[in-house]
Formats: structure tokens, sequence, C-alpha cells
């Protein structure tokens, strides 16, 4: 049997049953009922999306750190016994599989002493080099590495959150107080602002402060897409816009955005920036823009209209 111990106590109450889904399982309670441990039957563990700490996988695997990708320089993909070597130079990783995407992720933020067979190419990089599809599962295993080692508990009652005991989801589950808790995305907007032949961009301040982009901002609560975007350029450069039109979307893990692309039109107003948030902001012909943001980011596409 395979346990989920969220405290250390004696035991003192066993009983058993079934999920909805079938999964059977066992309920351990200590005498202070401070002690609660989920078990379930080893043969089960084929049926759930999300494994903790497994002990072989055969999908694919990928090592994160940070915000770099470890790879083989020759090419080669990386094997379940590398991920084990891998988290045998830290304490602070998380080991994890997920089976309906076919990832099995090795991630942590801690430096790795790595031999020359191995290199680090950055997320970003690795995406700009080999476009969307490729980077997708990349993508994916570094949003649920943020998700995991930032969820540990619940926000309802404290308790220690396992997996939960589903085959179609991959969700937290408190055992406590039954709440299920799913990968956090947090929703943003990226905007291009057309006057005429000219396009609107900014140097920020606190990112990619060496090249021109275009802005973006979180979607606040209560708030649609659209109020964002106009909120967003009203509040950094005090103008306003007209004709917003949807362009795209792109997962951004970093850690764990949507980018949610739009497109506007000047309607008035003068170029006043909030300082805190960007050194400048100006009216580039498309033409002849300023140096922008690396191939493959939505603010690339976006700036270079690719759909």
């Amino acid at each position: 049997m395979v346990g989920f111990l969220i405290k250390h106590r004696r035991i003192s109450l066993l009983f058993s049953g079934k999920f909805p889904n079938n999964i059977s399982f066992t309920v351990a309670l200590s005498t202070e009922c401070r002690t609660f441990a989920l078990l379930f039957k080893k043969e089960t563990l084929h049926n759930m999306s999300l494994i903790l700490s497994p002990t072989f996988s055969s999908c694919r695997c990928i090592a994160i750190q940070g915000a770099d990708v470890i790879r083989h320089t020759d090419g080669r993909p990386m094997q379940f016994s590398e991920l084990q070597q891998l988290s045998g130079q830290c304490d602070d990783y998380l080991l994890f599989e997920e089976k309906h995407t076919d990832i099995c992720t090795f991630g942590t933020s801690f430096p790795l002493t790595l031999s020359s067979e191995y290199e680090r190419i950055s997320l970003r990089n690795y995406f700009a080099e080999y476009g969307e599809i490729m980077a997708a599962p990349y993508f994916r295993a570094k949003a649920l590495y943020e998700w995991l080692y930032k969820t540990r508990f619940c926000t309802k009652c404290g308790s220690r959150l396992i997996v939960k005991p589903d085959s179609e989801e991959s969700a937290l589950f408190c055992p406590h107080c039954m709440e299920t808790v799913f990968p956090r995305i947090e929703p943003c907007v990226i905007m291009l602002v057309n006057r005429g032949d000219d396009i609107l961009l900014a140097l920020h301040r606190r990112r990619n402060s060496n090249y021109y982009s275009c802005l973006a901002g979180f979607i606040e609560a209560g708030e649609s897409a659209e109020e964002a975007v106009r909120r967003e350029i009203m509040e950094e450069t005090g103008i306003h816009v007209c004709n917003i039109r949807y362009f795209g979307s792109q997962s951004w893990p970093f850690p764990s955005q949507l980018m949610l692309a739009f497109t506007a039109e000047y309607e008035s107003g003068d170029i006043h920036i909030q300082e805190s948030e960007l050194q400048r902001a100006a009216w580039f012909p498309r033409s002849n823009c300023p140096a922008t943001p690396p191939q493959g980011s939505m603010a690339y596409r976006l700036i270079h209209n690719i759909t």
C-alpha cells in the first residue's frame, strides 16, 4: 500500500472504503485525531493522473532548474534514472509524473552541478528555438512544478494537501475539509496599441529592461479582459483606446501566467508614463522598431503581426 501521511502519531483506528470512482482507500486516525493517513491500494495507482515521487516512469522525462531546462548536449532524451541522480544533489526538489500528458518532471531552484554531457537552456530560449508545440510539455512541467512547490496546505483549514484520488484530474485534495485544489493560472493581458502606421511600445522598469515591448498586466478580480486592457494602457501611459480585439493566447509559466493578447486603436491622450512601471514609452513605425522581444513570444507575434 502507498501512504500519504499528514502528521506522525500513533494509529488507533483503521477503516476502509471506496471513492465514487471505485478507488479503494484506507483511513487511519490517531487517538487525538491529529493523524490522518490516506492509503491507496497499489493496483489503483495506474489510474491516478498525478503521482508524486514515482519510483519509475516510462513517460517523457523533463528536468527543470528555475527557469531553465536541463538537457543532453547531444540531443538524447533524458532518462528517469538521470532525474533520480539530479535529485540526489539537493533536498529541495519535486519529482512527479502526470500520465495523461506523458511527462515525468524533476524540478528544483537549487543550484546543480552538471557534467559536460548536460547543458542548461532557458525555457524562453527553448520556446524560441523549437516553437510552441515542442515547448508545450516543458511549459506544462514548469507550471505544475511551480504550483506543486507553492501549494502544500489547504487555504481553508490549513491541513496538508494530498494528491487527489481521481483518474481524470491533476489536482490536490484536502482530506479534512474535502476541498479540491487545481493548478493555479494567473490570467494576464498583453496588448499592442496602433495609431495609423505607428505602434506604442514601452521600455519596462522591472522586466525585459533591455528592449522595447508591448504593454501588459494582470487581470484584476471582477474585471473582464477588455476592461483590463483599457485600464492597463491608461494607467501606464495615459492613453485612451478603442476597438479592442482579441489576437491570441499563450501559456507563459513564469510562474503561472496565461497571456491573453489584444490589439487596440488609439483614441485620445498624450503619453504620460507610470514611472514605477515604465522607463519610457513612445510611438514607433512598425517597419522601423527598436530592439523587441525574442521570436516566439506573444509580444513578438503582436509587434510583427504573426497570427
